[in-house]
């Protein structure tokens, strides 16, 4: 008697991998997303400890930084293929902390006498910090739906996910940039390394976009370890900086003076965490091509 083989109705190993790869592109945005929660919460509370939290909304991006880091935490340990709803809220919330810091620091700058002027541009409150907390915000929310989307698709706002993200990537390592460039130029680039931070994370900038916008089922190993060179630059950049407050008059022993007044410490790491978004977006992108 012939024996008729049973197929069990599981996945198929292509669809299984895809699946493994949404989570594991989920998690890997959780802990982009913590890596600039961190920079945003040491760096606002240098800055904002500096202006004596004149303003009770000061207090407000440490907050909401600690709360998104905890859940990008949770995000990066849950192995759970699906959205969590408190994770959620937190992630929204530091989106919109972000676009009212944004309108904070523009109108700190313009009640100013002389209003846009450089002066103010360099000394006021920084326009382009914000955007940290925003883009923490935004790849986190992200990193939900993705985590939530079938196994067959990869889906943000109806649009393919690793596009999506490879252009927020993209477009916040560029505007990252620019504060930067603002920042250097004020210290007149006095020293070549002040260079880095301007041309090296705008290339992978591009470079992300190029994925966004080109053909599928490309090879952008180019793409990969220009983000693994900005990743390090983010966490190099630190070392630049500390040794930009020892520079100072008294050096390490004024450190309470110095590191109000020398360059941010807490801020080249933001830039690592664009890098990995981006790299998270093109893990996307290969495996599921058409979102």
């Amino acid at each position: 008697m012939r024996r008729e083989r049973v197929q069990l109705p599981a996945l198929s190993p292509a669809r299984g991998c895809r699946a493994d790869a949404t989570l594991r592109a989920a998690r890997r945005l959780n802990r982009s997303t913590g890596v600039l929660a961190t920079s945003v919460l040491l760096d606002s509370a240098v800055e904002h400890y500096r202006g004596s939290f004149s303003n009770p909304a000061m207090f407000v991006p440490l907050i909401v930084s600690v709360l998104t880091l905890g859940v990008s935490a949770h995000g990066t340990a849950d192995k759970r293929p699906v959205a969590h709803r408190a994770r959620q809220v937190i992630y929204g919330a530091g989106a919109v902390t972000g676009l009212l810091g944004t309108g904070f620091h523009i109108y700190n700058v313009f009640k100013r006498p002389g209003g846009s002027a450089w002066q103010n541009l360099f000394y006021g409150a920084p326009v382009g910090a914000p955007m940290a907390i925003l883009l923490a915000g935004l790849l986190g929310s992200a990193s939900e739906a993705v985590r939530d989307n079938p196994p067959h698709r990869a889906r943000v706002l109806g649009l393919p996910a690793g596009r999506l993200l490879s252009a927020v990537s993209g477009l916040g390592l560029l505007g990252m940039s620019a504060e930067a460039a603002l920042l250097h130029f004020r210290g007149a680039f006095h020293d070549p390394a002040m260079f880095a931070p301007v041309t090296i994370p705008p290339a992978g900038g591009l470079l992300l976009l190029n994925a966004a916008y080109g053909a599928k089922a490309r090879n952008r190993w180019l793409a990969r370890w220009w983000l693994c060179f900005v990743a390090w630059l983010g966490i190099v950049g630190v070392g630049f900086h500390v040794w930009g407050v020892q520079r100072n008059m008294g050096g390490w022993r004024n450190w309470r003076q110095n590191v109000l007044n020398g360059p941010p410490i807490p801020a080249p790491p933001s830039f690592a965490g664009l890098a990995l978004a981006g790299l998270a977006a093109l893990g996307l992108l290969d495996d599921h091509p058409d979102g």
